[in-house]
């Protein structure tokens, strides 16, 4: 019997990759140490782990935040370590982030506020209005198209945080807690939102600590606990994107 060869996907195969990350801060012990995951074009994941568990200074290295104290990350085929920082502003422009704090920009109407990343990227403004107005109305804030971020509850804000970070149909989604602040049938809703911009190509990662939506969609869940990661697969026969 002949032996069958292993084949390994290229590396254009993959969005995303870490190799031996660790990461601190200062002289501190680390937050993140020895990571090592892939993420390939069009996946959909999980980031689960309790409160100081390095979620969020995982997400940070992921959208280029920061960079890592060790290990080797690679963004979109690129070496994060050996990419000047004049060219990191237009390699963030493919990723999209909710975060926890919404980041909305206050004398902006929630129509501006969404429509940012489309007026940066240089957009029509018929065509800014149309899709901003369409998702608006899609993720249940049609009716307050002009409010300002201060008469907002902290649902509808934290709605038009991920208004604006998928406007843009981005490369790659990354959400932190988005569903925390919103009652369970708008976070359902949501979820089908995110898995609609999925099945577009878009590959996404939510961190979330909400269990029941975890079980619900079933995606895969890199988990993690005192700053190692593990790795998840909910449904038999996944894509195998983590690797």
């Amino acid at each position: 019997m002949k032996k069958r060869s292993i084949r390994t996907r290229p590396e254009s195969d993959h969005l995303l990759r870490f190799e031996n990350v660790g990461m601190r801060y200062g002289v501190g012990t680390e937050v993140l140490h020895d990571v090592n995951f892939s993420l390939t074009p069009g996946s959909f994941h999980f980031l689960t782990g309790s409160s100081g568990a390095g979620k969020t200074t995982l997400l940070k290295l992921m959208y280029l935040a920061l960079r890592p104290t060790r290990g080797l990350i690679h963004v979109f085929g690129k070496d994060v370590s050996m990419t000047p920082r004049a060219e990191l502003p237009m390699m963030r422009q493919k990723i999209g982030v909710v975060f926890q704090d919404f980041r909305l920009i206050d004398h902006l109407t929630t129509v501006e506020n969404v429509a940012l990343p489309l007026r940066v990227s240089g957009a029509h403004r018929v065509e800014i209005d149309e899709h901003v107005r369409e998702l608006l109305s899609w993720v249940g804030l049609g009716e307050r198209l002009d409010s300002r971020p201060s008469t907002l509850s902290g649902g509808q804000q934290q709605r038009v945080a991920i208004a604006r970070a998928i406007i843009n149909r981005p490369s790659l989604l990354l959400a932190d807690e988005p569903t925390g602040n919103v009652d369970d049938r708008i976070a359902v809703r949501l979820m089908y939102l995110f898995e609609e911009l999925n099945r577009t190509g878009t590959t996404v990662v939510i961190a979330t600590h909400n269990n029941a939506l975890v079980e619900k969609f079933g995606h895969p869940v890199m988990h993690l606990e005192d700053g190692e990661m593990s790795i998840q697969r909910q449904r038999a026969g996944g894509d195998g994107s983590v690797i």
